[in-house]
């Protein structure tokens, strides 16, 4: 999954630069109006590519990783319901 992330960000990235670049080379001695917009466009891209490398997958559980330290682990496993503490009990 994430060799597909990292990819897809560098695509991404990589058409950002050739927005970007292409529009002042060459578009913006046809038309600047259209080189400015394919500037914008290009300046959109880079969050959602960083968005897009960052999303973690239902198969990444890095919420599930133990912390080190017993006591936080445990606190937490309470909270998510994990291990239920010996006097607890169901009605």
């Amino acid at each position: 999954m994430y060799a597909r992330r990292r990819h897809v960000y560098f695509l991404m990235m990589g058409g950002c630069l050739v927005l970007f670049v292409s529009a002042w080379a060459f578009v913006r001695l046809w038309s600047v109006p259209a080189a400015i917009a394919m500037c914008f466009v290009a300046m959109v891209i880079p969050p959602v590519a960083a968005m897009v490398a960052n999303r973690r997958g239902p198969e990444d559980r890095w919420w599930d990783d133990p912390s080190g330290d017993p006591e936080s682990d445990q606190w937490w496993d309470e909270l998510d319901g994990k291990k239920r503490r010996p006097d607890e009990h169901r009605d």
